[in-house]
């Protein structure tokens, strides 16, 4: 088969990214009540980086990761998840998908609590059929710090060690991409702190690829990289930001 030049190239950009997003657009009703949260984002993020999403209230930070991770639809563009594109699957492919190349973090930790924290980290496993790979089991444990803490249920753990299970079991099936909606909102400043440093050894040391929704300059600035959003609109970015440049550039878009 005949590859032409433009097809060549957008191979070359998926084999490097693990999500690329094309001309995202989702609107919300119709008519004189229709909402444009995207307007055609062209965004991607690498494998093995820390990207955070950020922008004022209403930007659509949220709404973009809901579109990449294949938990709401596009009404236009594409996404792509490695060289999946995931918009054009089936519910039942796409329920398969994130299951097999997507982990999840979310700010309430969405722990089962008749379960131990061994038993909520391994879940995802358990569901999909698979034995869990012991080394990476143990490495997971060693990296956020549970070792003592694995027989405890949810309502005998902190919500510094909650969120811990939450990010060890988001990384237990070594997927594509780790989605983190807000994952430190309901922590107070040391847990949070203690959980962003987890999830940036697992970029670095694991070759985890993060991206995270946040509103807080102080945890995107774990990330190597922080994409604004404003009306819907991708409109600058930032590389080994600091607490300050991420906030002097929230001030600029909300001014």
């Amino acid at each position: 088969m005949t590859v032409t030049g433009e097809e060549a190239v957008r191979r070359a950009a998926a084999s490097t990214a693990a999500v690329v997003a094309r001309g995202v657009t989702k609107v919300y009703g119709k008519g004189d009540a229709a909402v444009h949260a995207l307007r055609g984002v062209d965004v991607r993020f690498d494998t093995g980086a820390f990207t955070a999403i950020m922008g004022p209230s209403g930007s659509g930070k949220s709404t973009l990761m809901h579109c990449l991770a294949g938990l709401d639809t596009v009404t236009d563009g594409e996404v792509r998840i490695g060289d999946i594109e995931i918009t054009r699957l089936s519910d039942k492919r796409l329920t398969l998908l994130r299951r097999e190349r997507v982990g999840f973090i979310f700010q309430a930790f969405n722990l089962l609590p008749t379960l131990t924290a061994e038993q909520n980290v391994l879940l995802p496993l358990d569901i999909a059929g698979r034995r869990p790979d012991q080394e990476l089991f143990d490495t997971v444990i060693r990296t956020v710090g549970l070792g003592d803490r694995l027989k405890h249920r949810p309502s005998e753990l902190s919500g510094g060690q909650q969120q811990r299970v939450a990010v060890a079991r988001a990384l237990i099936s070594k997927p594509q991409v780790i989605f983190a909606d807000e994952p430190t909102g309901n922590l107070d400043s040391r847990s949070g702190a203690e959980v962003l440093s987890f999830l940036r050894t697992s970029v670095r040391e694991l070759e985890q690829t993060i991206v995270m929704v946040t509103h807080d300059p102080v945890a995107a600035s774990y990330a190597d990289r922080v994409v604004f959003l404003r009306d819907g609109v991708l409109v600058t970015e930032l590389a080994h930001p600091s607490p300050q440049t991420v906030l002097d550039t929230l001030m600029k878009l909300e001014g």
